[in-house]
């Protein structure tokens, strides 16, 4: 199988002779070989675990998104991956990634109120003249 990982700002992976998927999805557990149905499902937070004919797993943390198989294509679409050979690794990434990620949804939430207090003080103004 062919797998694609994307991102909405880029392509984060691409990945050919991949023998072996398996996904979290809301429902458990999903594996896919490549004879598989083609099959849309939504994705949940959770590890994608591939393996390339190799015989070598490898993993990748995901956001919630969205997997679509067709043929011998897979694309997986989500907003935020990050990728290791080593789970005790990824776990480690992870954990700084999504510090980093919660720190600057802080500044943009901040920011936000900021904006939407300064819009309702000049509405106001506007009303009262």
């Amino acid at each position: 199988m062919k797998l694609n990982i994307l991102l909405p700002s880029r392509i984060f992976a691409r990945h050919d002779q991949v023998t072996h998927l398996i996904v979290e999805t809301p429902h458990g557990s999903l594996g896919f070989l490549p004879r598989r149905r083609d099959c849309v499902t939504p994705l949940c937070a959770g590890i994608l675990t591939y393996r390339h004919n190799d015989g070598v797993n490898r993993y990748v943390a995901t956001d919630t998104g969205i997997l679509v198989k067709t043929g011998s294509e897979v694309a997986v679409s989500v907003r935020h991956a990050v990728a290791s050979d080593n789970l005790a690794e990824l776990q480690q990434i992870v954990a700084e990634e999504f510090l980093q990620l919660t720190e600057r949804e802080q500044t943009v939430r901040t920011l936000f109120a900021k904006i939407e207090s300064g819009f309702i003080r000049r509405l106001a103004e506007y009303h009262h003249d």
